[in-house]
């Protein structure tokens, strides 16, 4: 197959997406739906029109780009009135929610998985615990949505994928035999401290750093025209790259580095950001896309009842329960808890999850990659159509009345 076929092809469908990408934004066919069925249509496993090659490497370092830069421009935009009003309710569904949300799916994956050892079934759970800040897009940004549930839901996201990656990293480890039971207390506390902490530490230095001298550059007229597009996508993956490289959380790093920035930042920071969503969106774009391309093998793969139904917990029962529960004494309508259960979308973050686990050759690696791929292509189709027009019911149906 010519590259330049492959080249052909992909910039074309970039060509006619563009042309009515703001018309689909308003309708339930949008975003990564539309990337992902546009992939599996020229793949390999259809039409054969496209075959990228890419590994599960490839793909995972496309989502993680992809993600860092959604994280740290979603989180720039933040509106600190509003967050500290509710900053309650994202606290709760991080520390309550979050660990209630990888419990049920243990529980419920230990009902179901029977073949598999407990490491690996909790890897399961852990894996589909985070929610996505791209897949979510439609709906933090969506003014229809009350500015109080958008906000929640946007910190929620920003900082539960970065918060798993340690308890990933523990479970992998116990899971492939890489050490000791004696040794796996101190490495649960260990691991947490590292992770997080270097994230958090890297992103705040380097976006009071990089924000300082952005700004100040911007008032002296020194970056203007296409320059505008280059420093926040340069200064958000550099708050990943550094707290990957350094052993902390790349995600944590952007999220909290975007938080930074934005509160700091006062001028010229739209114009900064709008250039850098493009980029996000143009590279999650083509991630999707290639996610596309080779989702089909990896869905048949380990595929039997048990996947499925753990697919339909996990985007339901499993997700919505702990909100609930979590939130239970916050006076929240039962609308905007069902509304908050329901857009706890998978997408990313699990694609990097996975390629994390596949690397592993655990004994279980089929059934792990199956149950977590078909609860990502499932939330890719339920969520994107749903996004939309739930959103508009729900804030038609609250209007200005308390969430």
């Amino acid at each position: 197959m010519s590259e330049y076929q492959v080249l052909t092809i992909i910039a074309a469908f970039v060509f006619i997406y563009s042309l009515v990408a703001s018309r689909l934004e308003k309708t339930p066919v949008n975003g990564a739906l539309v990337y992902v069925g546009i992939g599996m249509l020229f793949g390999p496993q259809s039409l054969g029109l496209v075959d990228l090659n890419v590994d599960g490497e490839a793909i995972s370092r496309l989502a993680e780009i992809a993600l860092a830069i959604c994280l740290f421009t979603d989180s720039s935009n933040a509106d600190f009135g509003v967050l500290r009003r509710i900053e309650a309710i994202p606290s709760r569904l991080l520390l309550i929610g979050l660990p209630l949300t990888i419990l049920l799916g243990l529980g419920l994956a230990w009902l179901i998985f029977r073949d598999l050892s407990f490491y690996e079934i909790a890897l399961i759970a852990t894996m589909l615990a985070p929610t996505d800040a791209a897949l979510g897009k439609a709906v933090v940004t969506n003014p229809a949505v009350p500015a109080q549930v958008r906000e929640s839901l946007n910190v929620e996201s920003g900082l539960n994928d970065g918060i798993c990656v340690p308890v990933i990293l523990f479970f992998i480890a116990l899971a492939a035999g890489s050490v000791e039971a004696s040794e796996s207390t101190k490495l649960m506390f260990k691991l947490p401290l590292e992770v997080i902490g270097i994230g958090f530490v890297v992103g705040l230095v380097l976006a009071v750093v990089g924000g300082f001298a952005l700004r100040t550059s911007a008032s002296r007229g020194w970056v203007a025209g296409t320059w505008l597009q280059m420093p926040i996508i340069a200064l958000a993956l550099s708050c990943f790259g550094l707290a990957q490289w350094l052993g902390g959380s790349g995600f944590i790093a952007s999220f909290v580095g975007g938080l930074t920035f934005g509160a700091l930042t006062k001028t010229h920071k739209e114009q900064f950001l709008n250039e850098a969503e493009g980029m996000a969106d143009a590279v999650a774009m083509l991630t999707w896309f290639a996610f596309g391309t080779v989702v089909l093998s990896l869905l048949l793969k380990g595929l039997d009842w048990q996947v499925l139904v753990y697919a339909i917990l996990s985007l339901t029962v499993i997700r919505m329960l702990p909100v609930i529960v979590c939130l239970i004494g916050k006076g929240l309508r039962k609308d905007t808890l069902l509304f908050m259960g329901w857009f706890g979308p998978r997408g990313l973050a699990s694609i990097v999850f996975v390629v994390m686990v596949i690397g592993q050759q655990l004994p279980g690696n089929d059934r792990i990659v199956a149950a977590v791929t078909w609860t990502i292509m499932l939330s890719v189709l339920l969520h994107g159509l749903s996004a939309n027009p739930l959103a508009k019911a729900y804030g038609a149906r609250v209007g200005n009345a308390d969430i």
